[in-house]
């Protein structure tokens, strides 16, 4: 069954103490200004705090109408107790106890287990999207050639509506979508204002085999959340090489030019592609996600897209030549 998915949605990295711990009552706040600014659609994983982000989206959405909403998670990654664990801190960007640790199965049996844990810590009885979670930071060409036909097998039962794969690399997002039978592709960081490594293969690939995208990370992990980008900024999950934090400020410029903040130019640049169904967002500030909300309606002039063409700095993604590649 396709899901009709909306424009924008809620990415819960964040409430999983991505950088910075926030307490539940942060998190709850977040989610509520993501829910009363008509956001209908929420992405989380196991990986996002060590369950942490499954366990408060589900406190929040158990309070909602479940025909209201969307909920996607993700597998491939098993949570474990650590037996290890003493006292110290998730080493992969989550401020959270390492009390748990991940196991990357892609197996059937593995797929299965992750998302009845997930479930669990969600406290439904079943999530309408699951994603393949990262398989190229352990093996790509395992993942792929088990994870692949394991979701496939849950969506011809009846267990999950659609199946994706969520990653941050353009190439084994093309090989997901030439090797398996997919309905989605999460893209982080590769498909931005920034940068768009994804329009050279992975956009021409979905259009080929109908597979929608669901574009996350437009702020590049933080490099584009401000009109003032700097060093020390987040990219990529961790710190902005000088290269790259130019770049940004560059787009800035442009941006100021034609009285557009760059945050809002980011948000905006991926969904000038058809082929871009959804923009994720997130934030463990309430404040962040009403900016955020309100920026998607800002008029944006043509004329800057235009000029981030020119200069170089970005191509037009509604432009005829860039929508004829990618159709």
């Amino acid at each position: 069954m396709t899901i009709a998915l909306p424009r924008v949605g809620f990415g819960a990295a964040s409430i999983g103490n991505l950088y910075r711990a926030a307490s539940d009552e942060q998190a709850w706040a977040a989610l509520e200004a993501a829910w009363d600014g008509g956001i209908r659609y929420f992405d989380t994983a196991p990986h996002y705090g060590l369950g942490l982000s499954e366990r408060r989206l589900g406190a929040f959405l158990r309070a909602k109408p479940r025909r209201e909403y969307i909920v996607s998670t993700k597998v491939g990654r098993v949570l474990e107790n650590n037996p290890a664990f003493a006292g110290g801190r998730d080493a992969e960007g989550f401020v959270v106890p390492d009390d748990l640790v991940r196991r990357f199965d892609p197996s059937r049996a593995g797929i299965r287990r992750s998302l009845d844990g997930s479930l669990e810590r969600l406290g439904l009885d079943r999530v309408d999207v699951l994603y393949l979670h990262d398989p190229d930071v352990y093996d790509l060409d395992r993942g792929l050639a088990e994870g692949l036909p394991a979701l496939a097998a849950l969506r011809d039962e009846g267990v999950v509506s659609e199946i994706g794969i969520g990653v941050n690399d353009a190439d084994a997002a093309t090989r997901a979508v030439r090797e398996g039978d997919l309905d989605l592709v999460m893209i982080a960081g590769r498909y931005t204002l920034l940068e768009q490594p994804a329009a050279k293969r992975l956009l021409p690939a979905c259009a080929e085999r109908g597979v929608r995208i669901v574009a996350a990370a437009v702020f590049n992990s933080g490099l584009l959340a401000t009109s003032a980008p700097t060093s020390g900024a987040h990219y990529d999950y961790g710190s902005a090489p000088a290269a790259v934090v130019r770049k940004a400020q560059h787009l800035a410029e442009c941006c100021a030019e034609f009285g557009v903040e760059l945050p809002t130019a980011a948000l905006a640049y991926p969904l000038r592609n058809p082929l871009v169904e959804t923009v994720v967002l997130g934030s463990a500030r309430a404040e962040a996600v009403r900016e955020n909300l309100a920026r998607l309606d800002a008029t944006i002039p043509d004329a800057l897209w235009r000029a981030l063409s020119e200069r170089g700095l970005a191509p037009d993604p509604a432009a005829r030549e860039n929508i004829e590649v990618t159709r």
